[in-house]
């Protein structure tokens, strides 16, 4: 199949192509890879009057009145009355005038939308509709795609139907793989996961298209494990430097650090390059560690490079390392995206010149013109952010030098052997002495009064707060609390002669560094935010963490947000507004409650997970998968990562051709990643 231009398809012109390209679609072959989220069975028809609940329905019905309109104060409705044999209901349109055009009185058609009753009336809001026999909205089982400003379900539809008309890509599993698996063929895969014949069909090609996706992904990590494996690595000597960086720290480092620290030197004295993960839980003090293997590297004389997901984590980083290494003659500077380009240039030229030993920076460091003279240490941090793609990138940077990836999200060993197949593993399972436990409460609404009361206390004491949201500003979809409007409503409310501020990461970047720089200096006592402080913000001061709708977080994801707290020597508290009442969501509060062990809460959050995300809610680069699931697919996974390493190394039995079409494939997934990345 030759990728064709989105744009070559009827209906697309270069607003709407833009629109695609958020979703990653650029050409055909991407769009028939941008998987339903849903479906809605639309070939089943409701008489009227056999409505009795509020749910999605499909109704063949005449208009029956003409289209009335109502203004209010922000919208303007537009209603119809339409009748079947049955009985008759209301429709319901908002602030869409063209419906008036589009709808004639007296002509029967198929609606599909979700009824709601309404002054004792059932009530369609705004349906989809089209006349009987036509059968492109209706009369089947339609998928339901993710969407974008700009793009509507029908614009998708229509472009996704038209590309299935196309000679269609060519098999590249091969035979023996698909029988071994019990998978369909591409054809079929393609043509059912978007217009199933029947949900079985449906489900028999997302089974295919999530092997792909698992495949692909373990294939690359197996590749990436086989190319270091024996690669000759600069020797860095430990000699006295490891002892020497011991002596300078303020704190005595705990055994567990001590053992990562050895483990991390014996790998960079072998001649092999290292490629190590140090997992710890928040606290733990994976950054010490790191540090080590930085002032080792670079007292051998080389250079070493740090890069974290967010100019927050990588300003927090440079600060604590500034700190490590002040006094050390170590040259240490930062990049970021949201530095001049008079500054980043000063910073490239300095550091292609060796003038700069250690460089900590966001996806910045891995532009084309970020050059190093002699890297020989490359650290990441939250490694689950960047994606396979941009690890190989920043690996790139500096031919066989040492890897260290850092994760302070715990992850089941399981699921780590999984997500960090290429690499060996450290883990710092003991924290520092003294260190106090979090207090954890999971409260409800009727709380409220309380924990205001709590939060002036703790200002009054001089103490600071967080509140995390779940949204920024307001949706029509979720009724969930969201930054703007909190923060509005505590600077004129119950905290009215506080310093209230907000934080989100779509802010711009000099607005986003001057909130937490005055929320560092104590100077704003309540920051509103959202998960964009999940990692990295270290306030010592700050000694309450509040969650509105902690329901909607993964439990990891609020230990993450729990260890922004408790930093300092106060007692710290967290204080999760859980606003469900299921039984599912009070266990994962009591856990939350029981425990402050990361590794414990991430093999719960395991168990209970459900639709939950054990690294949040889906973060940018988390594996890339699109429609196979980290965890419910857990099996399949474990059994293609048998396959991914027999074809890596050769033994799988496949022909020349075969194992040629599968490198070719998936090679174009990863260009694919850099590009959209």
């Amino acid at each position: 199949m030759e990728k064709q231009s989105i744009m070559t398809l009827k209906g697309i012109g270069k607003e709407r192509a833009k629109a695609f390209e958020r979703l990653g679609v650029t050409n055909t072959a991407d769009l028939l890879r941008l998987f339903p989220r849903d479906y809605e069975d639309r070939s089943v028809i409701t008489p009227i009057q056999e409505i009795r609940e509020e749910k999605a329905v499909c109704v063949r019905a005449a208009v029956f009145s003409a289209i009335r309109q109502i203004r209010t104060r922000s919208l303007v409705i537009f209603k119809c009355t339409i009748a079947d044999d049955s009985g008759e209901m209301h429709i319901v349109w908002y602030n869409n005038p063209y419906i008036k055009q589009m709808l004639k009185e007296g002509t029967e058609y198929i609606f599909c939308g979700k009824v709601q009753r309404s002054a004792g009336h059932w009530e369609l809001q705004s349906p989809l509709f089209e006349k009987p026999g036509q059968n492109k909205l209706m009369g089947r089982i339609i998928p339901i795609y993710p969407l974008t400003s700009g793009l509507s379900q029908r614009n998708v539809i229509d472009a996704v139907t038209q590309a299935l008309k196309m000679p269609l890509e060519e098999e590249w599993l091969p035979h023996s793989v698909r029988m071994d698996f019990k998978l369909c063929d591409l054809e079929f895969a393609l043509r059912n996961i978007h217009f199933p014949q029947d949900m079985e069909s449906a489900a028999i090609a997302r089974k295919r298209f999530k092997f792909e996706e698992v495949f692909s992904f373990t294939l690359r990590l197996a590749w990436m494990k086989q190319e270091s494996a024996g690669e000759r690595g600069p020797i860095l000597a430990k000699k006295s430097w490891l002892d020497e960086f011991i002596t300078s720290l303020p704190f005595t480092p705990t055994g567990a650090q001590r053992r990562c620290m050895q483990e991390i030197c014996a790998d960079l004295e072998s001649g092999h390059v290292m490629n190590r993960l140090l997992q710890g839980d928040v606290g733990s003090g994976k950054t010490a560690v790191a540090a080590a293997a930085v002032y080792v590297t670079v007292k051998n004389g080389f250079q070493a490079a740090l890069m974290a997901p967010t100019e927050i984590l990588v300003n927090q980083h440079f600060a604590n390392l500034c700190s490590f290494f002040g006094g050390t003659g170590i040259r240490l500077e930062r990049i970021t995206g949201s530095m001049t380009a008079k500054q980043k240039n000063e910073i490239r030229q300095r550091l292609a010149a060796g003038e700069i030993d250690f460089l900590v920076g966001t996806h910045a460091l891995i532009q084309k013109d970020v050059v190093f003279s002699n890297l020989a240490l490359v650290v990441t941090d939250e490694q689950h952010r960047f994606g396979v793609a941009q690890r190989a990138m920043l690996n790139e940077k500096g031919r066989h030098a040492h890897k260290l990836v850092m994760s302070a999200t715990p992850i089941p060993r399981t699921l780590s052997l999984i997500l960090y197949g290429d690499l060996d593993l450290s883990i710092i399972d003991e924290m520092p002495p003294g260190r106090k436990q979090v207090k954890t409460y999971a409260v409800t609404e009727s709380m409220r009064p309380r924990i205001h009361k709590f939060m002036i206390k703790n200002i009054e004491e001089g103490r600071q707060i967080y509140v995390v949201c779940p949204l920024v500003s307001e949706s029509e979809k979720m009724d969930l609390e969201n930054a703007e409007l909190l923060c509005k409503k505590l600077q004129k409310t119950v905290l009215s002669r506080y310093r209230v501020a907000l934080l989100y990461g779509s802010m711009p970047q000099k607005q986003k560094d001057e909130v937490m720089r005055e929320f560092v200096e104590g100077k704003i006592h309540v920051l509103v935010t959202t998960t964009v402080i999940e990692v990295g913000v270290d306030v010592k001061n700050a000694s309450v963490m509040i969650v509105e709708n902690a329901e909607r977080f993964g439990l990891s994801q609020l230990h993450q947000l729990r260890g922004r707290v408790g930093r300092g020597n106060d007692q710290a508290y967290c204080i999760l507004f859980d606003q469900l009442s299921s039984d599912v969501s009070r266990r994962r509060m009591e856990i939350m409650c029981q425990s402050n062990d990361g590794f414990y809460i991430a093999e719960q959050d395991l168990k209970l997970r459900g639709a939950g995300e054990i690294l949040g809610k889906r973060q940018h680069g988390e594996s890339s998968f699109k429609i196979a699931d980290m965890f419910e697919d857990l099996g399949l996974i474990q059994k293609t990562q048998a396959l991914a390493g027999a074809v890596a190394a050769g033994t799988a039995g496949l022909t020349t051709e075969e194992a040629e079409k599968i490198s070719a494939h998936i090679e174009g997934l990863h260009d694919a990643e850099i590009a959209f990345n």
